[in-house]
């Protein structure tokens, strides 16, 4: 391994330990679907489960997958769309395939730092723009205007946001579009909260359609409560789509045909709206519990509600660094949450509450001894 190379820090803690623990507060979708529990939305689709062979699927993704995922975007074809394992491969394809060394990206912070990862690793140049958390985490639309320049070649954003759960405003979308027009630069949006918003049945919309340089990035891990499925898309220009696709073969080369079977099957008309109601009733049920819970510490915990997402980014108090508090509560809790420090942010924690009531309530008492532990 090369001695600069930037490791994925938060998923680097996940992957070592989230198994481990009693209690896991650090995945950020919902509580996820048992198969049967899929089936059970269309049960005739199990017959045509078993009869897939269990061979190579279209590279690309199956063209009833495709065509699913194209109408959920305004003027989007089977064309603009690869399916890809998860949203973290079309992320790592986009970013590889648009830009090459020395090019200038422009990262939204805090944000779900692969792209920063990725960025630091290729050697591109690297300027960012905040959310501010004393606005709610409204993008500061001055410091965008500021650090895109003639030289911006991709401008990456998260909406909404991992790990704020904050909405970007249509104007805010808006200023991003119009910066990115004067640069002539792509925008990557991950999308992948968009259906999992906390008060509002409307989804959020989509970056594509509003400019002709986007790469739209989805996923079925966090609205649809299947990350087991390892599916995730990229929505953009079909010629672009086309040069994605051939780095693609390059890395996973295909989903698998059962995933892209069952991504189908959870993104059709009939299936899709029940899998966001199921989703939505997790968030609204949950968010409650970490409400109440963080306003029982006191002025320990600033929580800004988020608008979408069931995570939620608090600021804490406490005497003690957010890695060693997350390192602490896994050793003597069992649970495990996200130091803010994986985003650049310490004094931070980002933790789940798209849950069963009880288990959360259960880990966050747990957390609450370890905070009494540590308060002066």
């Amino acid at each position: 391994m090369r001695g600069d190379f930037q490791p994925f820090d938060m998923e680097r803690l996940m992957s070592k330990y989230e198994q481990t623990v009693d209690y896991n507060l650090s995945e950020s979708g919902v509580h996820p679907l048992r198969l049967k529990e899929l089936l059970e939305y269309r049960p005739e689709a199990l017959e045509e489960l078993l009869a897939v062979e269990l061979t190579y699927p279209h590279v690309n993704g199956i063209p009833r997958l495709r065509e699913t995922i194209a109408d959920l975007y305004d003027g989007a074809s089977p064309d603009n769309v690869l399916v890809t394992v998860g949203a973290i491969e079309a992320n790592y394809l986009a970013t590889r395939m648009l830009l090459e060394p020395g090019d200038e990206i422009v990262v939204m912070l805090p944000n779900y730092m692969q792209i920063w990862g990725i960025a630091r690793n290729s050697d591109y140049r690297i300027a960012t723009f905040d959310l501010e958390a004393d606005s709610g985490w409204a993008p500061d639309l001055a410091e965008l205007e500021e650090r895109v320049t003639p030289r911006t070649r991709m401008i990456a954003v998260c909406n909404p946001n991992n790990p704020t759960g904050a909405i970007l405003e249509e104007a805010e979308m808006d200023a991003i579009v119009a910066a990115a027009e004067r640069a002539g630069a792509w925008i990557l949006a991950d999308e992948v909260y968009a259906g999992a918003e906390r008060l509002t049945d409307r989804q959020t919309p989509s970056f594509y359609g509003r400019y002709d340089k986007v790469v739209a990035v989805g996923s079925m891990s966090k609205a649809y409560g299947l990350p087991g499925l390892r599916v995730g898309w990229a929505v953009a220009p079909a010629a672009t789509i086309d040069e994605l696709w051939a780095l693609h073969e390059y890395t996973t080369l295909s989903a698998t045909a059962l995933s892209n079977r069952l991504a189908a099957l959870a993104l059709s008309p009939e299936v899709r709206p029940q899998i966001l109601d199921r989703t939505r009733g997790y968030i609204r049920r949950g968010y409650p519990v970490l409400e109440r819970w963080a306003a029982d510490q006191g002025d320990l915990f600033d929580l800004t509600p988020p608008g979408a997402a069931a995570i939620a980014f608090l600021r804490y108090r406490l005497d003690v660094s957010s890695s060693d508090l997350v390192r602490r509560l896994r050793a003597e809790q069992s649970v495990l949450v996200v130091p803010g420090e994986v985003f650049g942010m310490d004094r931070y924690l980002r933790i789940s509450f798209g849950l069963p009531v009880e288990y959360l309530e259960t880990a966050l008492g747990r957390l609450r001894e370890l905070v009494a532990d540590l308060e002066p």
